[in-house]
């Protein structure tokens, strides 16, 4: 008999073994159906084939023991099978019965390999759960770490905000120029650092709880012309000129959605706030709001190097910042956020490049009649 890929290497684990937990039982299991078999097949004339019945043994030793005993067994069996070929002595053999016999030894021995195979896939199973297991564990760990951190960092930022507050209102006493100028410095990094902290603990908030939305009729118009006011002072510093246009209209045009304003807020403060981040000084980055009947679309244009192609794909992923030429970095969640709001709106959120240069970031959301927004 020929033995079967596998069945001669080591044994596996005993943390990893099927069926481990009684193989006293499978043994005498086996030896009892052994018993059964042997007297069935000694005690008939050769041409009755009980070797078959030895496929229980098998199966069992397959799931219970070790894979040197299913082989060890599977041998025995194979073995016992073709013996009653000569025994008892001196009855005559047909060769239909040494054929009978040869394919039962055959249905043994393919029994024994898909019993090992079936091993082998239930150990990778056992092995691909537990390491998935594991691996959702260490996730909550690190997300449960990250939200207590972030939670917990927002008390000092608050403290030291309000602390340069003060100073600058010379509650402590009067201050140069040089210092307020420093004061502001540090108030200013305070605070960027404060959102950064909180659009962590959004991130992994909405990740763990689902984003909570407060629906209501929203204006993108009047979002895109208030995020214009609130980041003109960044787009100074960076000499970067900000716009809003209608289309191909040049009349103001009200989108209505039906959506949470603060949230929508935010993505306009992203997708506005990387755009500038990403232009040349004197470029200008444009807000285009177009309406259909069906859907209020949102693209904010820079004019800067592009998007790297392999980075397209990646660009709303959690952390991901990409490699392009930037002047200024950032914790690479702005993006991954707004995807959350967008896709919470049942919206659909993009990028893409533009020829000659500069990128576009857009997002589509379903559109309300006017007379549903009064």
């Amino acid at each position: 008999m020929t033995s079967a890929p596998g069945f001669l290497s080591s044994s596996p684990s005993k943390l990893m073994t099927i069926g481990k937990q009684s193989p006293n039982l499978a043994r005498s299991l086996i030896l009892f159906l052994f018993a059964i078999v042997i007297i069935l097949e000694f005690a008939t004339p050769s041409d009755y084939v009980f070797g078959y019945l030895y496929i229980g043994a098998i199966l069992i030793a397959s799931s219970r023991l070790s894979r040197i005993a299913t082989f060890q067994i599977t041998v025995i069996a194979s073995l016992l099978t073709l013996a009653n070929l000569w025994i008892p002595i001196g009855e005559s053999v047909s060769p239909p019965t040494i054929a009978n016999r040869i394919i039962a030894v055959i249905a043994l021995i393919v029994t024994g390999i898909l019993g090992d195979r079936n091993r082998l896939y239930q150990m990778a199973l056992l092995q691909q759960q537990s390491r998935l297991r594991s691996q959702e564990q260490l996730s909550r760990l690190r997300e449960d770490f990250v939200s207590t951190l972030t939670h917990d960092l927002k008390t000092p930022l608050l403290g030291a905000i309000e602390t340069l507050n003060s100073l600058d209102r010379l509650e402590f006493g009067t201050i140069t120029s040089a210092q307020k100028t420093v004061f502001n410095v540090m108030k200013r990094s305070h605070e960027t650092t404060l959102k950064m902290v909180e659009m962590l603990l959004d991130v992994y908030r909405n990740d763990a709880e689902g984003l909570q939305l407060n629906l209501e009729p929203v204006n993108l118009a009047n979002l895109a012309e208030e995020i214009l006011l609130m980041l003109r002072e960044l787009a100074t510093n960076r000499r970067v000129y900000l716009s809003v246009r209608y289309g191909n209209s040049e009349f103001r045009q009200d989108l209505w959605v039906n959506g949470d304003r603060l949230q929508l807020q935010r993505v306009f403060t992203n997708l506005v706030t990387n755009s500038i981040n990403h232009s040349p000084r004197g470029e200008r980055v444009s807000i285009v709001l177009e309406s259909s009947s069906s859907y209020q679309t949102v693209k904010v244009i820079d004019s800067g190097m592009g998007i790297p192609a392999d980075a397209l794909p990646h660009l709303f992923e959690r952390f991901y910042q990409g490699q392009s030429d930037r002047q200024a970095t950032g914790s690479g969640l702005g993006l991954y956020l707004s995807r959350q709001i967008i896709e919470a709106h049942h919206g659909t959120i993009w990028a893409e490049n533009l020829t000659p240069q500069g990128a576009m970031f857009a997002f589509r959301l379903a559109a309300i009649p006017p007379e549903r927004a009064s």
